[in-house]
């Protein structure tokens, strides 16, 4: 009599992680008058986490405003957006405020710090308004600077800050909320060469630590230190690729 045989248990499937960003079919449509302008004619965009993308564009191709809609500034006038898995395409006014809190920090060109509270203090900010407790604020806000190397500079106001400084300063507030994503905004526009080569270098060692990272530019040489490009030209992709990204350690 033969012996039977034990069939393999069949492999369990692990289900794929979602992608934190996805949009489908976004479009955005604004009235001027009498015209109608269609700054997003049908964007489909996924990013997964830990990522580092650069958005690119020309003035008038639309990046800005799907950073706003990505960033919850904006809703859509039409399709889907689903952020970590919840579709924030259609949340009200204070909804959204409440995600953006929680998921995303932003990073601006022209670094939007207080002028008369020093550095820890402009850190500590976002965590006033989510009512978090005065030394709970003092110790995440070291924390942050800490992160962008900068912690020695604490009690210093923004015009006793070189402009590098000022932007890691910006970088370290938008990291206070620990939110997953960093959104940046032109974050070299306004800085010399090696200076924004220190600033991207942060941004890098943060997509290591699991941070996603956006970039919108229309400078292709900052562009060149994200691991994935998208283009945009009249409200659509153009493109989407994926590249080595430069080393800003290595450049600076």
């Amino acid at each position: 009599m033969e012996a039977a045989v034990e069939e393999a248990p069949a492999p369990k499937l692990v289900p794929a992680t979602p992608p934190l960003i996805e949009m489908r079919g976004i479009e955005r449509t604004y009235v001027m008058g009498d015209n109608l302008v269609h700054a997003l004619r049908g964007v489909d965009l996924v990013i997964e986490k830990g990522a580092s993308i650069a958005i690119m564009g020309t003035s008038g191709s639309g990046k800005s405003t799907i950073m706003n809609i990505m960033g919850c500034l904006d809703v859509p006038t039409r399709g889907s957006y689903l952020l970590d898995g919840r579709d924030v395409s259609r949340l009200t006014r204070s909804e959204l405020a409440d995600v953006r809190g929680k998921m995303i920090g932003f990073v601006f060109q022209s670094f939007n710090l207080l002028s008369r509270t020093t550095a820890l203090e402009n850190c500590e900010m976002p965590l006033m308004y989510q009512g978090v407790s005065g030394k709970e604020r003092k110790r995440r806000a070291m924390h942050a600077l800490e992160r962008v190397n900068l912690a020695d500079r604490y009690h210093h106001k923004p015009n006793e800050l070189s402009g590098g400084q000022q932007q890691r300063v910006a970088i370290a507030r938008a990291l206070v909320c620990e939110a997953p994503i960093i959104m940046a905004d032109e974050p070299t526009g306004n800085l010399d060469s090696r200076t924004s080569y220190e600033v991207i270098a942060i941004l890098q060692k943060l997509v290591k630590q699991g941070i996603t990272v956006i970039i919108i530019t229309h400078e292709p040489d900052i562009a060149a230190y994200a691991e994935r490009v998208v283009t945009l030209k009249d409200g659509l992709v153009i493109e989407d690729k994926r590249q080595t990204p430069v080393d800003a350690e290595a450049v600076s």
